[in-house]
């Protein structure tokens, strides 16, 4: 499909920021991202950051702009416009230390809890601790009991450092997947949320309270975690870094995300 056809009809766009906003690991917005987006807002043109990160990491990530824009954060889980919680989804607490419980007798792997303002990290090498809170950016506490943390759990993630494996994968798909969503995000971690929440499921209400229909929607991402959304929407699109395997299900693919807000501000011009 060309973008000509495409752009006629664009009410709202939803990025993945992992592998699709931010290309080869990066992990801040090139220079001239904001400047396109606020573009996009100025044809109308709502723009959504759908991700699965915590909202305070994506409101720095944003900083400049990020009054002007919505939040899907968590994989789901919870969602923000114009700086009012939309709505939020929680694990079962009993679930959620479960899961803990079981990534922390692993030998291979760190845990990770979001909250709705910091993720909770009980790290069996203090790297991991330094790693999401100087290079991700993420609002971090240490927790030397999980259990104690008084608020809900929306997601508990196993991180490994070199790529989640298959053995992780299918481990905790076979024991927890009629229990929870058990989803891939990114190349290292592995992520449990609420059954039957992801992107596709936040976006679709995103949608609804908005009053925008899926044919007026265009949804980019490249990961597992990303497939939802780009099923439920006309325009599903991705970028030429994907993995073959996951092209199949975008319509559109760019060489970078930049490139296709450039081409749909032009067509609105």
């Amino acid at each position: 499909m060309s973008i000509p056809e495409i752009i006629p009809k664009v009410k709202l766009i939803a990025s993945d920021l992992d592998g699709t906003l931010l290309l080869n690991g990066a992990q801040s917005l090139r220079d001239d991202t904001c400047d396109y987006i606020l573009k996009l807002l100025d044809k109308n043109i709502i723009f959504f950051a759908a991700s699965g990160r915590q909202y305070y990491s994506l409101k720095r990530l944003f900083a400049p702009i990020k009054d002007k824009i919505g939040f899907l954060c968590e994989n789901g889980c919870i969602v923000f416009y114009n700086g009012k919680q939309l709505f939020k989804e929680t694990l079962n607490r009993e679930l959620a230390l479960e899961l803990v419980d079981e990534i922390l007798k692993r030998e291979k792997g760190e845990v990770m809890v979001s909250g709705v303002d910091v993720v909770y990290l009980k790290p069996k090498n203090m790297k991991f601790f330094y790693y999401m809170r100087d290079f991700v950016n993420f609002n971090v506490e240490l927790a030397d009991d999980i259990s104690k943390i008084k608020e809900d759990f929306m997601k508990v993630s196993i991180y490994e450092e070199n790529g989640i494996s298959n053995d992780t994968v299918k481990y905790f798909h076979e024991k927890f997947g009629s229990k929870c969503t058990v989803v891939t995000s990114g190349i290292e971690w592995l992520d449990m949320i609420p059954l039957n929440v992801n992107k596709g499921y936040a976006l679709k209400k995103i949608l609804d309270y908005l009053k925008i229909s899926t044919d007026e929607c265009i949804a980019i991402g490249d990961s597992d975690n990303d497939i939802e959304m780009l099923k439920l929407v006309k325009y599903p699109a991705t970028v030429e870094s994907a993995d073959t395997n996951f092209k199949v299900n975008a319509k559109i693919i760019t060489d970078n995300v930049e490139n296709l807000f450039q081409k749909i501000i032009a067509k609105n011009s």
